[in-house]
């Protein structure tokens, strides 16, 4: 059961006390511990020292949803691990630079904010009418990455939730070839960081009503928000039109994912197709049931 009293962090002070609010913070706490336990997010103490953590905030009802989250589980000394909030500021023109800082000062939360023009850089790139995701999120994370080392952090924390994760498996499906999607957690190339993604288990529509209930100060992607087309775009309006058919099919989707039978796939370098024999059982072999 969630606390009664207002005894915690800041970030909550003024939380609804309506019964509907109360229940959708407690669903989040459950999600994102859910991940973080099931997913090994958590490494041992090196020297008496808890790991560290960069929490990515781009000022997005998803990233202040991680953040609120976080400093719960925290709270209640489920995550015995160091904060730090980090926003990096890309030079988007009109970007409302004071926001986070004030944000983060007022909420006592310790924090980074980092400029970095790679605004310029996009928009130097890439041709009229293609879309800036790929450059700007390469571009995004190199310096995260950076800034993660100079902090003497061991992970680097991103805001993706379910629905990032279930579209980016179909457009990985239907663009890309193969089936892959967004990790809940994984080594950069370099091999000496974490990602993590502790909202894997979370639904989008809850970030968005837990974000909008607290009043945060919401800042929008103009960058690759504002364009029209994208991939994603088109792949989260197929999947609107599968929920509204057919409520719940979201979450179906997302729990195959956790559920893959590498034998009933045709990857070889999954399954030893060629190895099979008679009198094996495929579902000795790969846990699978016919």
């Amino acid at each position: 059961m969630l606390d009664q009293s207002d005894d915690i962090h800041p970030l909550f002070h003024g939380a609804p006390k309506s019964t509907e609010f109360k229940k959708l913070r407690k669903r989040l706490v459950q999600n994102v511990r859910e991940a973080v336990e099931q997913y090994g997010m958590i490494a041992p103490a090196t020297d008496g020292k808890p790991p560290k953590w960069l929490v990515c905030l781009s000022g997005g009802k998803d990233s202040y949803t991680l953040l609120a989250i976080l400093y719960e589980l925290k709270w209640r000394g489920l995550l015995p691990v160091d904060l730090l909030a980090c926003n990096l500021d890309q030079g988007q023109p009109g970007f409302p630079a004071t926001v986070l800082p004030e944000f983060l000062e007022r909420m006592d939360v310790p924090h980074r904010i980092e400029y970095q023009d790679t605004y310029s850089i996009v928009m130097d790139k890439i041709p009229a009418g293609r879309t800036f995701c790929a450059l700007c999120s390469r571009l995004r994370r190199g310096n995260l990455y950076r800034v993660a080392r100079e902090e003497g952090c061991s992970a680097v924390v991103l805001g993706h939730h379910r629905d990032d994760i279930l579209e980016t498996f179909f457009m990985n499906l239907f663009h890309g070839g193969r089936l892959a999607t967004m990790p809940p957690k994984l080594v950069n190339e370099e091999g000496d960081l974490f990602l993590y993604r502790p909202l894997a288990h979370v639904a989008e529509a809850d970030c968005e009503k837990f974000a909008t209930a607290m009043n945060y100060p919401i800042i929008p992607c103009d960058l690759c928000g504002s364009q029209d087309g994208l991939q994603r775009q088109q792949v989260k309006q197929i999947l609107d039109g599968w929920e509204k058919n057919s409520p719940g099919r979201r979450q179906v989707m997302f729990r195959a994912l956790m559920n893959a039978r590498p034998s009933h796939l045709l990857d070889p370098k999954l399954f030893d197709f060629a190895g099979l024999a008679l009198g094996q059982r495929t579902s000795v072999l790969s846990g699978d049931q016919d």
